[in-house]
């Protein structure tokens, strides 16, 4: 039981820890946003990627 109450209490350690960026009543987390921000720029490099070998098919 010991194991499992210091495996919680170092989750909730982690969780209070971080860099929270703010701007009026919005707030997120560096960590969150920087995921945030790859998945949007990894979205707009699969629009705009051409399929490999769609261009020969017409």
């Amino acid at each position: 039981m010991e194991t499992s109450a210091s495996a919680l209490a170092s989750a909730a350690r982690l969780a209070a820890d971080g860099i929270y960026l703010g701007w009026g009543s919005f707030t997120i987390q560096l960590g969150n946003l920087l995921v945030i921000v790859a998945m949007l720029v990894l979205f707009a490099i699969a629009l705009f990627l051409p399929f490999p070998g769609g261009r020969d098919r017409r």
